[in-house]
């Protein structure tokens, strides 16, 4: 009976700790997902990225995929960061970086959280210095990518130019309601 009281006591624990919060590569993470799920949360990391990347951690670190973050020691969330940071080195294919070929060093690399970010407003603040059509959109807030500017891009809601039929059926209805201006005597 005692055995059977320190068995649940330690599940509780274990449980406990698996339920608890993770900082994995400057994001707080549920500590109950999958390495798989958890990696999917990271600013930087898609679904694809996050099922190759649990991939390469069963492969290299030996921890199974379906383990949850937050049973992880410090060790291995350390050598998970790594393999995060640096995925080329893990055998991830290049195609699947988000830097690839980056202007300042020429190199393909992977960013992840603030540091994506930051990169993400360099590239724009360089095509702005660089008075680009793109850096020009990006400094007077327009669509960058060649979509059309005439609705918000919200369903529905389309703004600007009216058409010749609307203006013409709007014009009488208009007229009609306006109150006559009183006659002068």
């Amino acid at each position: 009976m005692a055995e059977n009281k320190r068995n649940r006591q330690s599940e509780r624990s274990e449980h406990a700790h698996a339920q608890s919060i993770v900082r994995i590569a400057g994001k707080d993470v549920d500590g109950a997902l999958s390495i798989g799920k958890a990696l999917f949360r990271i600013k930087g990391v898609g679904l694809n990225l996050s099922k190759v990347l649990s991939l390469a951690i069963e492969d290299h670190l030996k921890i199974p995929e379906a383990t949850q973050i937050g049973s992880l020691t410090d060790e291995q969330m350390a050598s998970v960061e790594k393999v995060i940071k640096n995925p080329m080195d893990y055998g991830i294919p290049r195609y699947m970086l988000n830097s690839r070929r980056n202007m300042e060093t020429g190199k393909d690399m992977h960013y992840v959280g603030n540091d994506l970010m930051f990169s993400i407003r360099q590239d724009i603040n360089r095509e702005i210095n660089n008075k680009t059509w793109r850096g020009h959109r990006h400094q007077y807030g327009q669509r960058v990518r060649g979509q059309h500017t005439r609705s918000t891009g919200r369903t529905g809601a389309t703004v600007g130019v009216t058409k010749k039929a609307a203006q013409k059926t709007a014009a009488p209805a208009a007229a009609g309601s306006a109150k006559p201006a009183p006659a002068k005597k």
